[in-house]
């Protein structure tokens, strides 16, 4: 595994970084290596870590009555972190999980308010994930407010082609505001067209 090249890939993806932006990014964070079921944040935790998955997945998710709610899923060349605590430092609202043995680079707050000192690029660059995070969050209101549970799933499927193989249908019912026998009745559906 070649980090430089994952950063690179990534910089592309959001904004690019100098090899001088990229080479201070991987010396202040670290590779590790999570298990399937890890919880690395929970919900009223303060959490100071965020992830750049480069193999795996992860999901958020609340517990509200004893009910597991999932609220947001990251794989491949995506973030994660508990982003109201990690940029507010305020209690976590979330669990973070992952989902599958993930390999990620795992930086710090600190990281962030550094590199976006000295790096303008840098600061851009995380500028740019989290207005994508915001805007994928708005469209996921939107989307559980105005669609139907059909074009949600369908939504979904074209995001994340391959969701059903990596995350569970409970997990992905909870996202979709559905219960797994709604989930399962559209599933079924779409495999006799």
């Amino acid at each position: 595994m070649n980090l430089e090249q994952t950063i690179h890939k990534i910089g592309e993806s959001y904004h690019p970084l100098s090899i001088e932006c990229q080479r201070k990014f991987i010396e202040n964070s670290k590779l590790n290596f999570l298990k399937k079921g890890e919880i690395v944040v929970r919900d009223g935790e303060y959490s100071k870590k965020a992830y750049l998955i480069i193999e795996g997945c992860a999901r958020a998710y609340y517990l509200k009555d004893g009910k597991d709610i999932s609220d947001w899923f990251t794989f491949e060349n995506q973030f994660m972190a508990s982003i109201i605590s990690f940029f507010s430092e305020e209690p976590s609202p979330h669990y973070v999980e992952f989902v599958e043995d993930s390999t990620v680079l795992e930086f710090s707050k600190d990281t962030v308010d550094f590199l976006s000192r000295k790096h303008h690029d840098f600061e851009r660059f995380i500028s740019k994930v989290v207005t994508e995070t915001m805007l994928g969050l708005c469209e996921r209101l939107h989307t559980i407010q105005f669609a139907k549970a059909d074009e949600r799933y369908d939504r979904l499927i074209t995001i994340y082609p391959d969701i059903t193989q990596r995350i569970p249908l409970t997990h992905i019912a909870s996202y979709l505001g559905i219960t797994l026998e709604t989930l399962s009745r559209i599933r079924s559906h779409k495999t006799r067209i």
